[in-house]
């Protein structure tokens, strides 16, 4: 063995503590933006204390039976409603002020945390104690959600489309349609079944428009408008009925519209096309 041969290990110790690293003291400083993340992450976790918290007083109180409290849900939403907020404003707050080095990390923690985990436990409160539908069902369908909801975040961090739209249904929109389908309907087949269609949107191909300029002031006007709604219907259940639902119902109508609409606009494409090349004669 040479010199050099024995020296070589040696060698590759100072090359790894010699590499260059990044700015690890900017790292840890948190933007402003980080805080709306870090405030989504948080109301996604109080929205399953809330629901959590109605299960176990319920089932306390009735002797091990349980049906679902609406003001309960209702809380529940209007924080992920508040949570949807927070992750509209952090991207504008990053580019109109500072990004940090970890806030892209930071919204899609906060996003698998509001937007996956927490209306995917929504589903379990909602129909697991039904004896109308079996229970590995309905963990199915909010399984479905949350791996969904991961998979939809992972890709797009990679993956980015031509046009800058989405592709497949954002999770936020996707969250609040599960969550409206929890509102209308009482668990069945067939609510289960649209459930597992959402998060189907969420991982397809899909391309749903991004809100810029007067489409996100109109989604925050929705919001808005939502959380109005809900607090409503919470503190009014009798007359609060009709509007929750008026707007769930609108929430479905929107994300089953956009698919249809770019189905049309394809099949549209197809016909130009074969008409520019039918021979002539």
């Amino acid at each position: 063995m040479t010199t050099a041969d024995a020296e070589w290990p040696l060698k590759q110790l100072d090359e790894v503590d010699d590499e260059p690293k990044g700015p690890v003291g900017k790292a840890f400083r948190l933007s402003a933006a980080d805080s709306l993340s870090l405030g989504n992450a948080l109301c996604g976790f109080l929205a399953v204390c809330v629901l959590t918290w109605s299960a176990i007083s319920q089932l306390q109180a009735s002797g091990g039976r349980f049906s679902p409290d609406p003001r309960y849900f209702a809380t529940a939403v209007v924080l992920l409603l508040i949570g949807a907020t927070c992750d509209l404003f952090d991207g504008l707050v990053a580019r109109r002020f500072r990004a940090s080095a970890m806030g892209a990390e930071l919204d899609n923690l906060a996003d698998v945390i509001s937007f996956g985990f927490a209306p995917a436990f929504m589903v379990v409160v909602w129909a697991g104690f039904s004896p109308g539908v079996p229970l590995w069902l309905v963990l199915g369908a909010a399984g479905s959600v949350l791996v969904a909801g991961v998979v939809r975040l992972a890709r797009f961090a990679c993956v980015k489309t031509k046009s800058g739209d989405f592709m497949g249904l954002p999770i936020p929109m996707g969250a609040m349609t599960v969550v409206s389908v929890v509102l209308l309907f009482q668990p069945s087949f067939v609510a289960l079944a649209a459930i597992f269609a959402v998060a189907w949107l969420m991982v397809s191909r899909i391309e749903y428009p991004k809100p810029k300029g007067q489409l996100a002031a109109v989604v925050l006007g929705w919001i808005m408008l939502n959380v109005a709604c809900l607090t409503v219907w919470a503190a009014w259940p009798e007359g609060g009925d009709t509007l929750i639902k008026v707007g769930a119902s609108m929430q479905i109508a929107l994300v089953t519209a956009i698919p249809l609409r770019v189905v049309m606009f394809k099949r549209s494409q197809r016909k130009e096309q074969r008409r520019e090349h039918r021979p002539v004669g």
